[in-house]
């Protein structure tokens, strides 16, 4: 069984940065691939950001391309998101997940595990 927890978020103002962190347990962990998806209220959840575990291959949302950028520690089995010149319509919680198999990164079905999820807040 694979646990994930995200931390990172908080409250901040427009232009400023966060870097989120979902750190992964499970003695097997070797995921195909880890991904950001984001959801705020009243909207459907997003695709944000993806990595390859094996190759490091990455993937963003129109949205957050060149403000974003999706990192990983394959041995601290640790994601991170670092998030720049944010704005505030990325205000949502953000949820790490992992895709254990091959699929499309950039859809929420390809991946198995979920993290709690993280508020992240950006005030003008």
């Amino acid at each position: 069984q694979v646990q994930l927890v995200e931390s990172g978020g908080g409250l901040v103002q427009a232009g400023a940065s966060l870097r989120l962190s979902c750190a992964a347990s499970g003695r097997t962990f070797s995921p195909y691939a880890m991904g950001w998806f984001r959801q705020a209220p009243g909207k459907e959840r997003e695709f944000v950001a993806a990595i390859r575990w094996t190759g490091g291959s990455t993937y963003y949302a129109d949205s957050v391309k060149g403000r974003f950028t999706i990192s990983r520690d394959n041995a601290k089995k640790t994601v991170y998101l670092q998030m720049n010149s944010l704005k505030p319509e990325d205000t949502a919680v953000y949820y790490c997940a992992a895709a254990q198999i091959p699929g499309i990164v950039a859809s929420g079905y390809a991946y198995q595990y979920w993290g709690q999820g993280t508020q992240v807040t950006v005030s003008s």
